[in-house]
């Protein structure tokens, strides 16, 4: 037989066997008919782009050491809850929010935990001094995860506090992903090692080995000082200011006191034994009740496949009554989402949808402009935020729930990523982020539905072209 019959037949099994992986192991029919497509038409390409970006090599390795930190737990690490005192503080919850509980408990299978105080933090000017304030008076323990941790001056700031509270005998512990640190050429992980400071790469790129797993990133943004003050939201650590100190882009961060923490706290130590390959136990993280806040952290992630941020979007929007507020820097809805977006409108609820005027990824802005025509149509309004670059991830239904985080609306952050959300039942700051989000509609620039359909038609035609790889985008 000769070499080329040899050859012949190995990238026919390849590309079978690439197909067949994609057609049994795709969630979505779209997806299995990509990876199918690409693997039997570029048998040797196509298969290395599956096993490098359409692969997920994480769900099983993560939830088995999930499982064991679960277990860990169950040994006593973490007091269970009480469902006897949960059940009788939902009884006193006003009808308008026991169905958003309810869906919320459906999803996450845990109760909302009462008595915190949530603080909305406005950009870098007050949330990094909060946080660098949180890092400098810790006494036990400081836990870091973030996609990003630039090394201009905000970021080398954030690591010299760290390094500083780890020479004070401060349990610190830092995360960051691989593909974060690699968008902002990012050296800090060595400078921490250098000076003791326990720190790991989550999923690292690497060509020797052969590791660039694009697809599977850790998006989180967790901050956790002694188990009692916790930061989450959407902002990265850094990279908000131009060279010539310019702010660049805008966002939103939430301090947190109070028992959610420790759910916060618990995320970080999962994240941590996954991507460290050892458990780090935390010290026992106090349950104190700091204010009046019901609130429950939602994570998402590739090693879950119930999709639970996606769904819980779905069914709140499905549920709402009165109103729909979304802020999004990425806007790529499934359409599944779109179908319940444009109901809710129809029946009458007032969906409103802030976006960027312009996108820190041009292709994703003009992919997102192929789905206004139908959500216009159906009376969903759309505006557009003056510069500079929103990076805010907010949804508010009803003026009574609230949902904040790292997740985007759009098909990386609610399929792919490894997400965290934060669950608010609470009319108080609903009120105060409403305010937020109608300021900010005053300020925008309305989308029309005759402005869509007058686009001239190359425009049309490069907006439809990007809107084709929505799912990868």
């Amino acid at each position: 037989m000769s070499p080329y019959v040899l050859l012949f037949n190995f990238f026919f099994i390849l590309s079978l066997l690439g197909a067949g992986h994609a057609l049994l192991t795709q969630k979505q029919p779209s997806s299995a008919i990509v990876w199918v497509t690409i693997c039997l038409s570029l048998p040797l390409v196509g298969v290395l782009a599956y096993v490098l970006f359409g692969v997920n090599r994480v769900r099983r390795s993560a939830t088995r050491l999930r499982e064991e930190f679960e277990q860990q737990n169950a040994m006593g690490h973490l007091k269970p809850p009480d469902h006897r005192a949960h059940t009788c503080l939902l009884r006193e919850l006003p009808d308008e929010l026991k169905m958003l509980e309810k869906i919320g408990r459906a999803l996450t299978g845990t109760f909302p935990l009462k008595g915190n105080s949530i603080h909305p933090l406005f950009n870098g000017r007050e949330a990094y001094p909060a946080m660098l304030d949180a890092i400098k008076n810790a006494k036990e323990s400081v836990y870091l995860s973030t996609f990003m941790l630039d090394k201009d001056p905000v970021g080398k700031k954030f690591v010299a506090t760290l390094i500083d509270a780890h020479k004070r005998g401060v349990r610190v512990a830092v995360l960051i992903d691989g593909f974060g640190m690699f968008l902002s050429w990012c050296t800090v992980v060595r400078t921490l090692r250098k000076h003791g400071v326990p720190s790991t790469i989550f999923l690292p790129l690497s060509l020797f080995p052969p590791q660039i797993r694009l697809n599977l990133r850790n998006h989180r943004k967790l901050l956790v000082v002694d188990g009692k003050i916790g930061f989450t939201g959407g902002m990265n650590i850094g990279g908000t200011r131009n060279s010539k100190g310019h702010r660049r882009l805008s966002d939103m961060h939430y301090r947190l006191t109070g028992p959610i923490v420790s759910q916060l706290q618990q995320i970080f130590m999962e994240d941590w034994a996954y991507a460290h390959g050892q458990a780090h136990q935390p010290l026992p993280a106090p349950m104190d009740h700091t204010g009046n806040i019901l609130a429950r952290v939602i994570k998402d992630g590739p090693d879950n496949p119930d999709n639970p941020l996606h769904t819980s979007l779905l069914a709140t929007i499905s549920a709402a009554k009165h109103s729909v507020r979304i802020i999004t820097p990425y806007f790529l809805p499934s359409a599944e989402l779109i179908s319940a977006l444009s109901i809710a409108a129809l029946r009458g609820v007032a969906v409103k949808i802030i976006l960027p005027v312009r996108s820190n990824w041009p292709f994703v802005h003009w992919a997102s402009r192929n789905y206004f025509k139908d959500l216009l149509e159906a009376g969903v309004r759309i505006f557009y935020q003056p510069l500079p670059f929103c990076h805010t991830k907010l949804f508010i239904v009803d003026d009574c729930y609230v949902q904040f985080g790292s997740a985007n609306m759009d098909p990386r952050s609610l399929r792919l990523n490894f997400e965290l959300n934060v669950e608010v039942l609470d009319m108080e700051l609903a009120g105060r982020l409403i305010k937020h989000v109608d300021t900010t509609v005053l300020q925008s620039q309305e989308v029309t539905h005759r402005e869509m359909v007058s686009r001239p038609l190359p425009v049309r035609i490069r907006d439809a072209f990007f809107w084709l790889f929505s799912p990868y985008l």
